[in-house]
């Protein structure tokens, strides 16, 4: 498995706030009320992976009080981290084009709350890549000491 790189969720971010735009400027008046909700989970979820990361990387690296880590929890965590980098920038881009679309609106009271909704849950998405990038960093192997010439 290869690294995940930014550039690739970054354009994965752009595409889909430009579609999501597209979609609620056509479908705003239809569409329910966005829920504050995924703020709060979207944040838990980074603190879980990023606390993930520092103790994988503690016990990849044999810290003391540590215990080993089993090679197939280092995959699966490599593979929940991998997963949450994408979702986090689809679901990023989706509240970033509705934020693109209500921030027009804000002299109105149901789009400027809507506003800051889908801003606060665009950061945390943010927030939730950036775990899920560490945590993918955390899992990787640490290069071995080149060999000393023996004296």
């Amino acid at each position: 498995m290869k690294p995940t790189r930014p550039a690739v969720l970054v354009g994965i971010l752009v595409v889909v706030a430009l579609i999501t735009w597209a979609v609620v400027s056509r479908n705003y008046s239809g569409l329910p009320l966005m829920p504050w909700t995924a703020i709060p989970t979207l944040l838990l979820l980074a603190l879980g992976e990023a606390y993930s990361g520092w103790a994988t990387k503690a016990r990849i690296a044999r810290k003391p009080g540590m215990k080993p880590v089993e090679p197939l929890a280092v995959a699966r965590l490599a593979a929940l981290a991998k997963a949450s980098a994408y979702a986090g920038a689809v679901f990023g881009g989706v509240f970033a084009g509705f934020a693109l679309h209500t921030v027009q609106l804000l002299d109105r009271e149901t789009p400027r709350g809507e506003f800051f909704v889908a801003t606060g849950s665009f950061v945390s998405c943010v927030v939730l890549v950036c775990a899920a990038l560490y945590l993918e960093h955390a899992c990787r192997i640490p290069k071995e000491p080149e060999e000393r010439p023996r004296d």
